[in-house]
């Protein structure tokens, strides 16, 4: 098959390609950087170098595929974030029709069943209702839980604080997931003959917040290390001053407080909490304390 990934080289995309060019299949691989050519290239698969916001270099990259993966940047812009990850979605929808996709896999989240109470889950929501709209192209929606390498963003706060923590209790059930285990089950989909707009939630494990400080922080000799339940105010200003621009940090408090609320889970536990990756917090500890 002839296949368009999107997400150039990133934490999903390059395990996407490295599988689906071992099955055989023919890679193109999209990035906005020139510097991924080389790296692109080199395993094995075709570089299309170009913007995601220009319409005409996405359509003229999908135009033969057999199928496309796509994905937004999880941190589009600084500012305008939900905005600007729909328009991303528009000029998918428009490329996908222009090109006459007929399939095509969606990296979607938990959560993206909701409009509200989300954060920046909440523009993956309004891109599936883009991509239901889209004649002739089946779908199918890949909602993966809260990513594993989301946690390296802890180190500095395990460090100097000797704490982990959020802003919802350490009770609450979080459904995580491995790049690995997203790659997996994309190169699945997009190989499949559909029909129609599907939902597919691919989640490595579900644990417990103290689950996170507990397994996290036994890796890196830290077995005590308290989960540490914050406001929404102290998380926001927390971020805040780690650096990140106020609208996103916004959004992320947002995110916690819909986890809080269980309005990020309600439609993962409605179709049965399903954990199909293989990779398991015990396994992805090794990899976080290598970083530590």
């Amino acid at each position: 098959m002839k296949i368009v990934i999107t997400g150039s080289l990133g934490n999903v995309a390059k395990p996407l390609t490295q599988q689906l060019l071992a099955a055989g299949h023919h890679l193109t691989v999209i990035s906005s950087t020139d510097a991924r050519k080389q790296d692109i290239e080199s395993l094995g698969a075709t570089s299309a170098i170009g913007s995601i916001t220009d319409v005409d270099f996405l359509t003229k990259t999908f135009e033969g595929a057999d199928a496309v993966f796509v994905m937004t940047p999880p941190a589009i812009s600084a500012s305008n974030i939900v905005e600007n990850t729909i328009q991303a979605g528009k000029n998918y929808a428009e490329a996908l029709k222009n090109a006459h996709v007929k399939r095509a896999v969606m990296l979607s989240s938990v959560g993206a069943a909701s409009p509200i109470e989300n954060g920046p889950i909440k523009g993956l929501h309004h891109i599936e209702n883009l991509y239901r709209e889209v004649e002739n192209t089946s779908f199918t929606f890949l909602r993966a839980g809260y990513f594993y390498n989301n946690f390296f963003n802890d180190i500095p706060l395990i460090q100097n604080a000797g704490i982990m923590g959020g802003n919802y209790p350490e009770s609450t059930e979080i459904p995580v997931v491995h790049p690995q285990d997203i790659a997996q089950a994309a190169a699945e989909e997009l190989v499949k003959d559909e029909n129609g707009k599907n939902i597919r939630y691919i989640v490595s494990d579900l644990r417990k917040a103290s689950d996170f400080a507990k397994i996290l922080g036994t890796s890196v000799s830290k077995p005590e290390l308290p989960w540490v339940e914050f406001t929404d105010e102290d998380a926001l200003n927390g971020m805040l001053q780690a650096g990140l621009p106020k609208d996103m940090a916004e959004l992320y408090v947002e995110m916690g407080l819909g986890m809080r609320k269980g309005v990020v889970q309600k439609d993962f536990i409605e179709h049965g909490s399903p954990v199909t990756g293989s990779i398991k917090l015990e396994d992805f500890a090794k990899e976080f304390s290598s970083k530590f």
